[in-house]
């Protein structure tokens, strides 16, 4: 829809919306989780369960639409940010629809209920569930459809509903034939059906078929619209200078030579994140607020607030290493360390992981328009249940006075599910601010990249410190694990759920499992100034390079094969089937074992389950460059995946790629936000290193075939790349790597 339309439409309030989500997303929309969650708590209080087809997420006449010419829409209940649900949901409903594909276009929804999460009740992306749960809710959105639709016809045709088919796009039987566009307006008045048999799966002509996005040709054109393209009519658009610390205070500005500057319209002060103050400079576009930013005076007050330092951090961090922590609640990481006091070898690592910037090719945007009656927000939000709530809080506006309108986002890996919504909430206080000085009007807040660098939120640093014994044969007798992290959850609501016995779980996501060793696992929670947030895949991200590097060593201490070693570790764990699987079909498709490599490469493997997918990789590295000058090449990657059922083969293939070049960026020297005196010290992609297009390898998927209820492939396929590459890089080396990114030399 056209935005100028859609926005009038929003205003007159003819856009129904509502205020209203894997284990750390669940409640992890900030200190109004209690509001967004309601839906579930009402239901784990003992209330009455509507009944089958009355729920708002099971409803179709709020996903499908169909035009009379037969085109129809879909609307997406995530945000689409690269991973291609918005598609892959809709070739789920579209096959039981059973509408042509070519037919089919995709959309968003908002934050109202009918687009919750239909197992959290909430409105979410994230963890990696969007097809884990709600595969089948868009397959039975499709069959009630259509069900519908035969029921509209049988009833103009005054026939039994039984006598018709719905194929093709038409309804035919009694001699007779409609389109569902001529039908879909009286079918969405028609009774919501109960129950629906869903298709046989081998008769499907859409799922399990690589099918490209929806959306394709337009970014391939350039022609899609992100939330940064957003154009409305007397639109503003603002910058902030931010302070340099974090929490930090403008505590004096001239904006003299600002207004001065052709086109900028106000300089006002607003309140930031984390308690900071800054100054918006607003203008009649961003190039024109970005001079006037730029001729900015401000005086920052950082003195009452801490200034991290990333070389003393580092030093804590290893001092906490060196003692124990708080105790992980898992029995299966309390094993008594008594057997490492007489082991007969033992392994001594320390791991360092950096801060990390989520680092989107889209940097954050936001356009609000603040009416006395109401707020309409247009943005790409992982969130929209939890930033429509947070809106209401700041303007003092009832929640269903608040729209949240969902944008494309061209990335964002957890970065747009801030658990205080910070970029929505400083863009409405920008427009708070405006109106105050007179001007109501749309404007749009523009965070650039030394702004979304240098003043968001990042993957937390972490520190690992492992004491591994062994006996005469290679065996592991105990494992005595530490990690140094921050605390990613935090709040009431947040922290009931998410920390028990003090301790985040997201910290050690993926330790020891599925691997049968003695581990005693704890773990330390330093309080930092520095904002943290998920990032695509969450601790995994650190745990399984630790162990996966640390299972190759432990391989070769006991000189085993690690692929061998591997699969007997996990031989009598029931849970490891679809693991060994994975592993297997990665193995066998790379010719590991059986392929002799080139001189001077060499293999490494790595396997690991997060968000209930596996992923397996064999890869193939070399070194580039004379002596100590050379550095990691990492040339061929064979992939193992286990997702379960796939619904678009194209769509796995694109995770794998995007994740193996994602997670091939973490290993280069300079990947990563360091600070100095409180100040990140990276601003943009001159100094946070990022791969380029000679650097990405030859990538081949493989997929385990199943037909049980898929799971999500958004983020399984990051975690296991990095250590994959640097066992292969010890193998040529002989050095072991106990850091992210690699070492330089």
């Amino acid at each position: 829809m056209d935005p100028e339309r859609l926005l009038a439409r929003l205003r007159r309030g003819t856009v129904p919306v509502d205020a209203s989500r894997r284990r750390f997303v669940a409640t992890t929309v900030g200190g109004l989780t209690g509001l967004a969650l309601m839906p579930v708590q009402a239901r784990a209080q003992g209330a009455a369960e509507p009944p089958p087809g009355s729920r708002p997420t099971e409803r179709p006449a709020a996903f499908v639409s169909i035009a009379r010419d037969g085109t129809a829409t879909v609307l997406c209940n995530r945000l689409d940010m690269g991973q291609g649900i918005e598609t892959a949901l809709a070739m789920l409903c579209a096959e039981e629809l059973d509408l042509p594909w070519r037919q089919v276009r995709t959309g968003f929804g908002d934050q109202s209920p009918a687009y919750a999460d239909p197992q959290w009740g909430v409105n979410t992306t994230g963890g990696s569930v969007s097809i884990r749960h709600s595969a089948r809710q868009y397959q039975e959105l499709g069959a009630r459809a259509r069900a519908m639709l035969v029921a509209a016809a049988a009833r103009r045709w005054n026939v039994p509903p039984a006598s018709l088919v719905a194929a093709d796009g038409r309804v035919r039987g009694a001699g007779r034939s409609a389109g569902y566009g001529e039908l879909f307006e009286a079918a969405m008045r028609e009774p919501v059906p109960e129950a629906v048999v869903l298709k046989d799966p081998s008769t499907y002509r859409i799922v399990g078929k690589p099918t490209p996005l929806t959306v394709s040709r337009l970014k391939a054109s350039g022609d899609q619209v992100y939330g940064l393209d957003l154009r409305l009519p007397g639109l503003l658009t603002a910058v902030i200078a931010r302070p340099p610390a974090f929490g930090a205070r403008a505590a004096s500005w001239d904006g003299t030579k600002a207004l001065a500057v052709r086109g900028v319209r106000a300089v006002l002060p607003v309140e930031l994140d984390r308690g900071g103050r800054g100054v918006a400079v607003v203008g009649d576009g961003y190039w024109r607020a970005k001079l006037g930013r730029d001729a900015l005076s401000v005086a920052w007050d950082t003195a009452s607030v801490e200034r991290a330092d990333t070389e003393a951090l580092l030093a804590q961090y290893r001092e906490l290493a060196a003692r124990p922590g708080a105790l992980a609640p898992e029995p299966r990481l309390q094993a008594d360390l008594a057997p490492l006091a007489s082991a007969a070898r033992r392994i001594e690592a320390e791991y360092v992981f950096p801060y990390l910037s989520h680092a989107a090719m889209e940097p954050l945007s936001c356009v609000v328009d603040l009416r006395e009656d109401g707020c309409t927000v247009m943005t790409a939000s992982q969130a929209p249940g939890t930033d429509a709530a947070q809106v209401a809080r700041v303007t003092g506006l009832r929640p269903e006075q608040v729209r949240i309108v969902v944008q494309m986002a061209g990335g964002s890996f957890g970065r747009r599910a801030s658990p205080a919504s910070d970029f929505v909430v400083e863009s409405v206080q920008v427009a708070r601010a405006l109106a105050a000085a007179g001007r109501r009007t749309p404007v749009k807040v523009v965070w650039s990249r030394e702004d979304d660098m240098r003043a968001g939120y990042y993957r937390p640093m972490a520190v690992h410190r492992a004491e591994i014994g062994l006996d005469e044969a290679g065996r592991v007798v105990a494992w005595d694990h530490r990690i140094v992290a921050q605390r990613i959850v935090a709040g009431p609501s947040q922290e009931a759920d998410l920390v028990r016995d003090a301790v985040d779980a997201s910290a050690f996501d993926g330790m020891r499992e599925p691997y049968a060793l003695p581990m005693r696992l704890t773990v330390h929670h330093p309080k930092v100034n520095v904002p943290v947030l998920w990032w695509r895949a969450v601790g995994s991200t650190h745990t399984a390079f630790v162990m996966e590097t640390l299972i190759d060593e432990i391989a070769a201490a006991a000189q085993r094969d690690p692929v061998e070693y591997r699969l007997a570790l996990t031989a009598d764990n029931p849970r490891a089937t679809r693991y060994r699987a994975a592993l297997r079909l990665a193995v066998e498709r790379s010719g590991y074992g059986r392929r002799t490599l080139p001189a001077g490469t060499a293999w490494g493997v790595a396997v690991h389950e997060s968000f209930d997918s596996v992923v397996a990789y064999v890869v193939e590295a070399r070194l580039a460059g004379p002596g100590a000058d050379a550095r990691p090449v990492l040339a061929r990657v064979t992939a193992g995946v286990h997702c379960n059922a796939v619904v678009n083969p194209s769509g796995v293939e694109a995770q794998v790629q995007g994740s193996v070049l994602m997670a091939l960026a973490t290993t280069l020297p300079g990947h990563e936000i360091t600070l100095k005196d409180g100040e990140v010290v990276q601003g943009n992609f001159d100094r946070f290193v990022l791969p380029r297009i000679t650097d990405m390898p030859q990538v081949s998927v493989h997929v385990v075939p199943s037909t049980d209820p898929p799971t999500g492939m958004g983020e399984p396929a990051l975690p296991p790349l990095a250590p994959a590459f640097a066992n292969a890089v010890s193998r040529l080396t002989g050095r072991r790597i106990r850091a992210l990114p690699f070492p330089s030399t």
